[in-house]
């Protein structure tokens, strides 16, 4: 068994989407003086590899704390979209054997070029590719940039995608390779709009 870690590290100097905060880790023990260290963490909900609700698009929507488990974990693929170009349309899923029920990543061009700086040209998902991903009943939907749309494209993709399956985003796909896995993604328990991930997949 193989355990890949496609979680995006956690630091003040990572990349976030524009106009959300940095993380920030301040340590207010030390153990030279209190016997232990521990730290104060300041991040968005939506900072590197995280979850989305619907509390995200919707007003009164439910939270991460409501997200259903069974969305959290299970059988996976992964498809390997390099070389599709910025847009990953119905025609590029169409192409796919992609199983109904579920749990589906896309590895882009986006892992390609790494995370080292904000691209706001990243490849994301298409309205009619959205659209193809609910009717195939698609369970968990996770994405190799910090958005599974357009930069600033007003959410109109996460909309159709929330109401109908769990969305992961910043996922590092870097190592992976296309094929059948197991799905371990793990949010905070928490009354949010999103929230980070520890996500991993595991290899048989």
């Amino acid at each position: 068994m193989k355990i890949i870690d496609i979680s995006m590290e956690i630091r003040p100097d990572m990349i976030v989407y524009p106009g959300n905060p940095s993380p920030r880790i301040e340590q207010y023990k030390k153990a030279e003086e209190a016997g232990v260290n521990e730290s104060t963490l300041f991040l968005g909900s939506h900072t590197g590899t995280h979850v989305d609700s619907r509390l995200h698009i919707e007003t009164g929507g439910s939270s991460v704390a409501e997200l259903p488990l069974e969305s959290l974990y299970g059988p996976c693929i992964v498809l390997d979209m390099t070389g599709k170009g910025q847009e990953i349309t119905v025609d590029h899923l169409q192409e796919q054997d992609i199983p109904v029920g579920l749990i589906l990543l896309l590895k882009t061009e986006n892992s390609l070029k790494g995370y080292d700086y904000f691209r706001e040209d990243y490849a994301h998902l298409t309205e009619d590719g959205a659209v193809y991903l609910v009717e195939r009943s698609v369970k968990t939907l996770g994405v190799d940039y910090l958005s599974v749309e357009p930069f600033q494209n007003g959410g109109k993709i996460h909309d159709i995608l929330i109401g109908s399956m769990t969305v992961f985003e910043g996922l590092d796909l870097r190592k992976v390779s296309a094929g059948r896995y197991t799905f371990a993604g793990l949010p905070l328990r928490i009354e949010a709009d999103g929230a980070p991930a520890r996500a991993i997949l595991i290899e048989q």
